[in-house]
């Protein structure tokens, strides 16, 4: 199973990685803001370009531990503003797992979450998700605020839970579930496919 390629939403078009997403991601992944919160250092263009790669090839849902990563691309500029990835985390227990890291140029627009919110409706809607859930950094209050725009609800606090970075970082995992998403959409918000209407 994989999403009708490309998912639209008011602003945005979420469709799979291809070669000329190479500058954006790079711009992306090489900036040490960006990737303050995520387990990796800002990448050199060869890890840039491997990321690349095997983004461009996880666009389907197929097993437990797999996912999909998508471009995000602003409309009405053409920029690909963003990365947006859904994982399988459990089949037994229906629940994935939502991310995203935008470039810090093109954020505070909500774009963040716009992409993730298509991304948890496809979840729930089309892959029969009963839990999705959220996880970020507890200094993260960028990526927080999202997920707390997106109807979830804080579950977890780990207090200094892992050493990453040379130091040890706290987490925070946020969670909404298959029966209160529709209450946790703003009035009028959908999410399209080509063929329909509508960090850490």
């Amino acid at each position: 199973m994989s999403p009708d390629w490309p998912l639209e939403t008011e602003r945005l078009t979420l469709r799979p990685f291809i070669e000329s997403d190479f500058d954006a991601m790079h711009a992306m992944r090489s900036s040490a803001d960006a990737v303050r919160y995520l387990y990796e250092e800002p990448f050199s263009p060869e890890q840039t370009r491997n990321l690349l790669a095997r983004k461009m090839a996880a666009t389907t849902w197929s097993h437990e531990g797999a996912g999909f990563t998508c471009a995000v691309v602003e409309r009405s500029s053409g920029l690909t503003v963003g990365d947006a990835n859904l994982e399988w985390v459990s089949e037994r227990d229906r629940t994935a797992e939502v991310g995203f890291i935008f470039d810090p140029s093109h954020q505070g627009k909500g774009f963040a979450t716009e992409a993730a919110r298509a991304m948890v409706e496809w979840a729930f809607k089309t892959a029969g998700m009963h839990r999705v859930i959220g996880r970020t950094e507890a200094r993260n209050a960028a990526s927080a605020r999202v997920l707390e725009k997106l109807g979830m609800r804080l579950e977890g606090h780990f207090v200094e839970n892992e050493w990453v970075k040379n130091e040890w970082q706290s987490e925070l995992v946020y969670a909404v579930l298959e029966h209160e998403w529709p209450g946790a959409q703003p009035p009028g918000t959908t999410v399209a496919s080509a063929s329909s209407s509508d960090d850490r």
